[in-house]
């Protein structure tokens, strides 16, 4: 299979890996609840949706053996988030920063093996930078950061503070947008090329 071909036939990869982080990005942008316990719920969605769906891709496309690791790897962190949703912040973190840094590592070394040989290859490195920057992101975030605010509108006020826990679930949910919009982009351009590449192929079959 030349490289071309190889990144043609992987669009449906992208497409798919992308809805989970589009559903889990637009949840937690239209909630009102950005608790430690809903971040883990949403994130361990996302995991191991996402790691059974990278499963599929070992299975198909890429070094199987890094592919596999990484795939076992987000599923193992999605469910213990699921499992341990109720543990706080200190395990939201720990979770996060843990899941972001071990697959962004793999999907960037993932892209830079392959990368001169095939096309795929800087969709691994562009994932895998957005993801080690979400490692980075939630390290920044003070675990004990809390600021109160307030808002008076029409003589009402309504106060209440900000603390790391709805920072990092914030953070998580501008990765999945990220994350998702790429993938949708990188999908579509995988997509034309396997368009182009079978218009080519009945034009040279027809001649």
């Amino acid at each position: 299979m030349s490289a071309e071909t190889s990144r043609a036939r992987y669009w449906p990869v992208l497409f798919a890996r992308a809805v989970p982080a589009l559903v889990v990005g637009l949840v937690i942008t239209f909630s009102a609840d950005h608790s430690s316990k809903f971040g883990l719920i949403v994130f361990g969605a996302f995991a191991v949706s996402s790691g059974a769906i990278m499963g599929w891709d070992a299975l198909q496309f890429g070094k199987r053996t890094v592919s596999l690791f990484q795939a076992i790897v987000t599923m193992v962190a999605g469910v213990a988030a699921l499992v341990f949703n109720g543990a706080g912040a200190g395990t939201l973190f720990l979770i996060v920063i843990s899941f972001a840094a071990s697959t962004g590592f793999l999907e960037l070394y993932r892209g830079l093996r392959a990368r001169g040989s095939n096309p795929i290859a800087r969709d691994w490195i562009s994932v895998g930078v957005l993801t080690s920057a979400l490692a980075i992101a939630v390290l920044l975030v003070p675990a004990d950061y809390a600021a109160p605010w307030s808002v008076v509108d029409k003589g009402i006020t309504v106060s209440g503070t900000l603390t790391s826990q709805i920072i990092v679930v914030g953070i998580v949910g501008a990765y999945a947008i990220l994350l998702g919009v790429y993938l949708v982009i990188a999908g579509f351009s995988a997509r034309w090329a396997a368009r182009d590449e079978a218009v080519t192929t009945t034009a040279v079959t027809g001649q």
